[in-house]
């Protein structure tokens, strides 16, 4: 059941026409726990709440379904206006964002140039972008982008997946570049011919790759709820003498908020991935995807 479930909602995450449902009943179902809004008010709000309590954030205006230009350098657009409201409104929150909502699908050259704008509106707030790591399609292609990005900024990072055969290789070619790494599991759906098919080899590798990159010096992003990564990650910074200012967690908005919570308490930097939009359907089918807790959650709310 929890395989067809799975595949059910990453399915329809992918789906144009559930989009667009979506988008005219709004964030109705249980979507609003992991889902800041559809405002960049909205989110402000949401981030200052948790700034409030010891954690920072990084604000994603969602969108997956970008099929023109204007769509393209709109998306790009709203990236801007989300780090000039982080700057203005003083809460603390960096951007992350996927560069298929900038116009990767339609061209790379459409997708350099909303980037550059973005970082360097980033630049001038002295704020840092996050690029998101999206299917094994797009792998190679972000990660060229990104190399090219590094020689001319030096606040963006991206996100590498433990699920991917390639992902060792991949971070000892970043080291080069110093590179700012989150470091997650994957939550697309990918052939076994590319990706571990077994989570205990996932979870492995994301202990493989979170030594790795620590060791070669790099600011790193943990990104997980899995209490048994979060336990070897602090066992191994101890053991190693790798400071707290060297790496943070990160966890998704709405998700394990009491973790969060106790690890802002214990010091270590924890930020909240807050994403919001309208776009935000495909965002939340894999949500539901990656935990059958959340399913339950929805189901819960739909009968109220």
């Amino acid at each position: 059941m929890e395989v067809m479930l799975r595949n059910m909602f990453q399915a329809l995450g992918k789906s144009r026409s559930a989009n667009r449902l979506a988008k005219k009943y709004g964030l109705r179902f249980g979507a609003a726990r992991f889902v800041a809004g559809e405002t960049i008010k909205q989110s402000i709000d949401a981030v200052r709440k948790l700034n409030e309590d010891g954690r920072i954030a990084t604000l994603d205006h969602l969108g997956e379904f970008v099929f023109s230009e204007e769509e393209a350098r709109e998306s790009a657009e709203m990236c801007i206006q989300t780090l000039d409201a982080i700057a203005s409104s003083g809460v603390t929150s960096n951007l992350s964002l996927k560069m298929t909502s900038l116009g990767l699908d339609i061209s790379r050259e459409l997708c350099m140039s909303n980037m550059r704008r973005i970082l360097t509106r980033a630049r001038t707030h002295n704020n840092f972008v996050r690029i998101d790591m999206e299917d094994y399609a797009h792998c190679q292609v972000s990660l060229d982008i990104y190399e090219e990005l590094r020689k001319e900024f030096d606040n963006v990072g991206i996100v590498i997946q433990a699920y991917l055969y390639r992902t060792e290789q991949d971070i000892e070619h970043l080291n080069a570049l110093g590179a700012n790494l989150r470091l997650v599991k994957g939550a697309y759906k990918e052939s076994p011919d590319v990706a571990f098919p077994e989570k205990k080899d996932v979870d492995d590798n994301l202990k493989r790759i979170i030594q790795q990159h620590m060791k070669n010096g790099n600011y790193t992003a943990v990104a997980s709820h899995d209490p048994a990564i979060i336990d070897f990650t602090k066992a191994f910074v101890q053991v190693e003498g790798i400071s707290k200012e060297r790496f943070e967690f990160q966890m998704l908005y709405g998700i394990c908020e009491d973790l969060q919570k106790q690890l802002v308490q214990e010091g270590y930097r924890v930020r909240v991935y807050v994403p919001y939009g309208v776009d935000w359907f495909g965002y939340f089918m894999r949500r539901l995807a990656e935990r059958p807790a959340n399913v339950w959650f929805v189901l819960k709310n739909m009968f109220k």
